[in-house]
């Protein structure tokens, strides 16, 4: 996903928040954008950020196909592993469709 396509879902999409991540989503062919600011912590700790929640969104694949979709990691997430981060998008998801 391009950077163009990034700013507009985040400045047109409202965010689904949960104690570690911001989902931002919106209709679309299933792409993901994940992204981990500097208050997440040193290169590693958001790399690892950034790793971890992509391998939980994969869990969630049926959830979130034909979605586009940006994550945005927040500080809590240190230390998470991708199940606890799948099993808390997951709950996050399913309150949001209801």
């Amino acid at each position: 996903m391009h950077s163009r396509e990034i700013e507009q879902i985040l400045d047109t999409c409202r965010p689904h928040r949960a104690r570690r991540v911001l989902i931002f989503e919106r209709a679309g062919t299933g792409r993901l954008a994940v992204v981990a600011g500097k208050r997440i912590g040193g290169a590693v700790e958001r790399n690892r950020a950034r790793r971890v929640l992509r391998a939980a969104w994969r869990r969630l694949a049926p959830l979130a196909a034909e979605r586009d979709a940006v994550l945005v990691a927040r500080p809590p997430i240190a230390g998470a592993t991708s199940t606890e981060l799948a099993d808390e998008m997951e709950a996050l998801m399913e309150r949001v469709t209801g």
